[in-house]
């Protein structure tokens, strides 16, 4: 009887945050995703023994768990936790304030009252560190330090270990005894990774892969120039041709991993070419993984579920290799919108779209292999209790569905006939080109850098082996693909200017290494200023025409304005389809224009606009309505709000009687609206917090 084969594949990575000639971490992020998700995400199948499943790990990140869990890593953040809050200097003061707010205020801040409290009177400074910090006593700040670990502590250790479950209860006032706990229970925590990951995969119910030792996008290490070939016309950087290192980092991930030995390879953010594919079967790798857009490409056509839910051989030059391309769209639900549902209806409506696609290739005769690969860390902060419900649900179903397995890409394979093809087209996952690691001005700057200290290195003479070593590494250090993610326009992060200055350290590390003086044009940012979400309060009545465009650019004056920051995060999801929202009053209605980067017919039809709205203590969910699918101007008004009027031309445009929402005249209100399409969420604005009406 036909079968369902889903292949999770959680891909488990983190940059090289380690300095190795300081030796000290510039950002705590391998040590917090430690805690919150490298150990849970792989006990958690201890629970459903029939679920099977990959873990790619990542060389570089495996290597600094290692140090962590040893205690010897030196990371700066964990040291000013730690740290008795009497003995803080001013500025250590101002390094927690500044760090220790990074976690997502929903799931992880406002979970614990006393950090929500904390959050709230930080935000009260205006971002003014220096007030902040005047602010915070003594006693705050100890809770400061505990509550920001401990918002990162894997699920498990939060219900099921005595200690930690008792400083949760105790809540605020923790004593210099709590905070040494803490400290001792992030080792015991960190400790427990690896060895969990070894004895699953003893026993068979995973696979380990891996990926190139520092995460490089091996394509354009082995020849920057192929970018054109996805992106024609792409600006691009002078050429840089490392075939050689390209080799380097895969034998070191398969040498790392003795006596392993991974068969499979995810390269990095799913990036393929012949020549990578070529050198990784050399390498001893049998099997890769990709994106179906990639498939798409190779093809040369839309790939439809029947050709992406099998594997296929790739065959060039006496060499071969088995690859499968990932359910995008799938994945991609997991990462970014199923957070925002309940555990059960997301686990029900993910199984329910693969049944529904696999239905036809069942009826066929054929088994349905559906690959699910995405981040295995990221994503979590975002849903309720870091994904353990969903997850568990998920798997419960997994494991009562007759015609449904969930096995290793390796155990599927060999079920599998491949279908054969003769080329792999070069691409990333993120829209099948590698736009976001170069063409930009930021990232080619980058690359020129990097290519500068390569043919220093190259150069270099009368140099011990030992630095000629050490350079090397910090030079394939530098060409991990973490750096380039943060620059070009793609992605915002707070850290953005700290993977700035390590990345421009790894670099002056080589020169330094061949005992030569970095260059000082390594002494400047790469990065440009990039402005973030802008909001402005409204500051007067408005009375707009609700006719669906702007009829003059009078009507909406004194309206608040929010406009969305147009970049993603670590993980690269859509961009929101709102370019920006005006937003005001005149007393008696709620006057919303929402304006989209995009109005054609196939962003637009069938999104629905969903309003929440908060007032005195009453809150007011409603549907405004839908757009319609037929030519523009189509919005339909639902019947939830009584007495609103919408129109859609150019820009939605919305009156609200305040009363229909609960609202009363002359008071403060707040509000939010999301768009949702097919019962997904698709965007949320904003995305943390309330727009305000005074």
């Amino acid at each position: 009887m036909p079968q369902i084969q889903l292949c999770f594949l959680w891909h488990m990575h983190q940059p090289f945050y380690k300095d190795l000639i300081s030796g000290e971490y510039h950002l705590p992020w391998t040590r917090l995703h430690g805690l919150k998700d490298y150990y849970g995400m792989v006990k958690i199948l201890e629970e459903f023994p029939q679920v099977h499943q990959t873990f790619n790990l990542v060389p570089s990140l495996v290597v600094q768990i290692e140090e962590y869990a040893r205690g010897l890593a030196k990371d700066p953040f964990l040291q000013a936790a730690l740290k008795s809050a009497e003995n803080l200097t001013e500025a250590e003061q101002i390094f927690l304030l500044q760090h220790s707010f990074h976690s997502d205020p929903q799931r992880m801040i406002y979970r614990y009252p006393r950090y929500g409290e904390l959050y709230d009177a930080r935000q009260a400074s205006s971002h003014n560190v220096e007030r902040g910090r005047r602010a915070f006593g003594v006693q705050a700040f100890r809770d400061l330090q505990v509550l920001s670990q401990v918002a990162w502590f894997d699920e498990e250790f939060l219900e099921g270990d005595q200690e930690v479950r008792a400083l949760v209860e105790k809540g605020r006032n923790f004593s210099l005894e709590d905070q040494a706990l803490m400290g001792r229970k992030q080792l015991e925590l960190l400790a427990l990774i690896l060895p969990t990951y070894r004895r699953l995969a003893t026993a068979g119910q995973i696979e380990i892969s891996t990926t190139p030792f520092y995460h490089p996008i091996l394509p354009l290490i082995c020849d920057s120039d192929i970018a054109a070939v996805s992106h024609p016309g792409v600006p691009l950087p002078s050429r840089c041709r490392y075939p050689e290192d390209a080799r380097k980092q895969l034998q070191m991930a398969r040498d790392f991993f003795a006596p392993l030995k991974p068969r499979g390879l995810w390269p990095s953010e799913g990036s393929v070419s012949d020549e990578v594919f070529s050198i990784a079967a050399e390498t001893g790798f049998a099997w890769a993984a990709s994106d179906s857009g990639v498939l798409d490409r190779t093809l040369g056509h839309a790939a439809g579920i029947l050709e992406f839910y099998r594997p296929y051989l790739w065959k060039q030059g006496g060499r071969s290799m088995n690859v499968i391309f990932r359910d995008h769209f799938l994945s991609d639900l997991i990462g970014f919108v199923y957070s925002r549902m309940d555990a059960a209806q997301a686990a029900g409506d993910f199984l329910q779209r693969i049944r529904q696609n696999c239905s036809g290739i069942l009826a066929s005769g054929r088994d349905a292999l559906v690959p699910i690969i995405l981040d295995g860390e990221n994503a979590w902060e975002y849903y309720d209790r870091n994904g353990r419900p969903f997850l568990r649900e998920l798997y419960r179903r997994i494991q009562a569905e007759a015609n449904m397995k969930a096995l290793t890409v390796s155990e599927a394979l060999a079920l599998n006939v491949a279908e054969p093809i003769d080329h792999i087209f070069p691409a990333s996952w993120i829209s099948a080109n590698f736009d976001v690691w170069i063409g930009a001005e930021e990232d080619n700057k980058a690359w020129e850098y990097l290519l500068r200290a390569r043919r220093t290195y190259d150069k270099a003479t009368g140099v011990s082996a030992e630095k000629r070593k050490l350079a090397y590494e910090e030079l394939l250090i530098a060409e991990g693909s973490d750096w380039n993610w943060w620059y070009g326009p793609e992605h915002d992060s707070a850290n953005r200017p700290e993977f700035d200055e390590l990345y421009r350290n790894h670099l002056a590390n080589v020169y330094r290494a061949l005992d030569q003086q970095p260059p000082e044009e390594l002494s400047r940012p790469i990065l440009k200023t990039v402005a973030a979400e802008a909001r402005t309060d409204p500051v007067a009545p408005i009375h707009p025409t609700i006719d669906g465009r702007v009829t003059s650019y009078f009507e909406w004056l004194g309206a608040g304005l929010c406009r969305p920051d147009g970049r993603s995060g670590s993980m690269h999801g859509q961009r929101s389809p709102v370019r920006e929202v005006h937003y005001g009053s005149d007393g008696d209605r709620l006057f919303l224009r929402i304006d989209f980067h995009d109005t054609k017919e196939e962003t637009l039809g069938g999104v629905e606009v969903r309003l929440r709205v908060q007032a005195s203590a009453a809150v007011f969910d409603g549907s405004l309505g839908v757009f319609g699918s037929g030519p523009r101007g189509a919005f339909l008004t639902g019947a939830e709000i009584t007495g609103a009027k919408c129109a859609f031309r150019n820009v939605l445009e919305a009156g609200i009687p305040l009363a229909a929402v609960g609202a009363v005249a002359g008071k403060p209100i707040q509000f939010q609206f999301s768009l949702w399409k097919d019962g997904l969420p698709m965007d949320a604005i904003p995305q943390q917090g309330w727009l305000e009406v005074p």
